[in-house]
């Protein structure tokens, strides 16, 4: 084992929610551990900076997307990315967490050495060259899908000869003042692009090859801004924040229990936006509400430019890219200036970073989840995977929360390894479920491949239900048997008797 110690105790991967979360609860709960952030974009905000296509916002309140311990202070509960940016600057201003920041730093692989308690982090920096630090502890804040390469829909564009636009890569000043657009896609980004765009474009259509679940909701919380006024500002927040996750919750579980009722207050809603002549199979889907996320259309703004006749939607298959549009199955064409191709993200596992432990390679698809924060048999790494059904950030604030007990538990015990250990016993009786069974989403629906293990009971699970796991990552005992805590060196054969203990 090195005599020097690591260079931090806690390296935290990207400088967006999950990572700057996870710098404010070790500021708060673990204070007397070293950390530092490595983002390897010139500026913080992960998504929020990253995504520049119009009107890019929140599909999630900000009651529950803004941490726990952070009010949201913005009048719209649902907010821009600027407003999103603007947050998460405060909280890295006012904490002093922006020193601890270092961008420019693109994290290329991380090997684990048991023998020294560290992992070794080797990071390319802007202008090719090649760095690295060392560290006890690695927190990965670095988002789920891959930065550099979007989902390829497999589209031949043929003869096309306009502009062809994927989100993720949207161009600096796009001038599309008097033109026809096309937005390929149902999900969230192409709902947020369509009424974006209709303001100025001569006309903006979403081509949707299968339906999906809508709703309306006002961008501003009148119980929340009303509390404001009434209640010192955390408290409002606290009880904001509360009301959300209970009805995120209670709405989930509606849509599961009593998915036919749940139909028919979303087509009322709709109604109430568009009339009683609006066409319902442009609005209704071939699966039940919340098998995929609802999309948030706030303030109408979706309904409301089609109302106006400056967007449609368009349910059909494309037949070809011609000249000056796309042909559709049906025959018909929808002329375009401008093809955006909202299609879908393409997932990466753990940043798409080589991990290893004793630089033998790390196979995630092999590996379970352990409490929806670790993998097994994977010392002293932890993630942040968002809840699909709820904010993100209540997975990030919980898991760094936890994170931040095993801190302290090691710092306590005197050990500086922590691994969920699959045991043979364990994995003798565990049983497999498929880890998004419940959601038929395109980009889940192509990462199965890669995706760690899902087992049927806790531990070994990435659970989709906050309330229960938030009160377990809080409330059960970090010392459970199964996250093993040992001493590299000092007291290897002390971590044999546990692994005995716990098998």
């Amino acid at each position: 084992m090195l005599a020097t110690p690591p260079d931090f105790d806690v390296l935290i991967v990207g400088a967006g929610i999950s990572g700057i979360g996870m710098a404010a609860h070790m500021q708060m709960k673990a204070p007397n551990h070293t950390f530092a952030i490595v983002e390897r974009r010139e500026n913080l905000g992960g998504t929020w900076d990253l995504f520049r296509y119009p009107g890019i916002r929140s599909d999630s309140d900000m009651h529950t997307l803004g941490f726990d311990f952070e009010p949201w202070r913005h009048e719209k509960t649902i907010a821009d990315a600027p407003a999103i940016l603007e947050y998460l600057n405060k909280i890295v201003d006012d904490r002093n967490i922006r020193e601890r920041i270092r961008f420019g730093h693109k994290v290329i692989s991380a090997n684990f050495r048991e023998d020294e308690a560290r992992w070794h982090v080797e990071m390319e920096l802007g202008d090719g060259s090649r760095t690295q630090l060392t560290a006890n502890f690695l927190y990965l804040g670095s988002g789920y899908y891959d930065y550099d390469e979007p989902h390829d829909a497999g589209f031949e564009l043929g003869e096309f000869e306009g502009q062809v636009i994927h989100p993720q890569f949207w161009p600096k000043d796009l001038d599309y003042t008097g033109k026809k657009v096309v937005v390929i896609g149902s999900g969230a980004t192409a709902v947020t692009i369509v009424p974006s765009m209709s303001d100025k474009a001569e006309k903006v259509t979403m081509l949707q090859r299968t339906p999906t679940w809508m709703f309306a909701r006002p961008a501003k919380d009148g119980m929340a801004n009303f509390l404001r006024k009434i209640l010192p500002e955390r408290v409002a927040y606290a009880i904001t924040r509360f009301k959300n996750i209970r009805f995120q919750d209670f709405a989930f579980k509606q849509a599961r229990n009593k998915p036919d009722k749940v139909k028919e207050a979303l087509f009322k809603g709709i109604e109430k936006s568009l009339g009683p002549d609006y066409d319902k199979a442009t609005f209704t889907p071939p699966y039940d509400p919340w098998e995929q996320r609802l999309c948030l259309v706030p303030d109408d703004d979706l309904f409301e430019a089609m109302k106006a006749g400056k967007a449609e939607i368009v349910t059909d298959h494309i037949e070809a890219f011609e000249k000056n549009g796309i042909r559709l199955k049906s025959g018909k064409l929808l002329e375009a200036d401008i093809i955006v191709t909202a299609t879908g993200l393409k997932l990466a596992i753990a940043g798409k970073i080589a991990v290893s432990v004793n630089d033998e390679a790390v196979d995630f698809s092999k590996a379970y989840y352990y409490k929806g924060c670790m993998y097994s048999d994977l010392p002293n790494l932890a993630v942040v995977f968002g809840y699909i059904n709820a904010s993100w950030t209540l997975r990030a604030d919980i898991n760094s929360d936890y994170v931040c007990r095993i801190l302290n538990e090691m710092r306590n015990s005197r050990t500086n390894i922590a691994n969920p250990v699959m045991t043979p016993a364990i994995n003798a009786t565990i049983q497999d479920e498929d880890i998004f069974a419940d959601f038929s989403s395109g980009y889940l629906e192509r990462s199965k491949d890669i995706n760690p293990k899902n087992a049927t009971e806790y531990p070994w699970r990435l659970n989709q239900e906050y309330v229960l796991d938030k009160k377990r990552m809080a409330s059960d005992p970090v010392n459970d048997g199964v996250l093993i805590f040992s001493r590299a060196g000092a007291n290897a054969q002390n971590a044999d008797e546990q692994l005995e203990a716990a098998e």
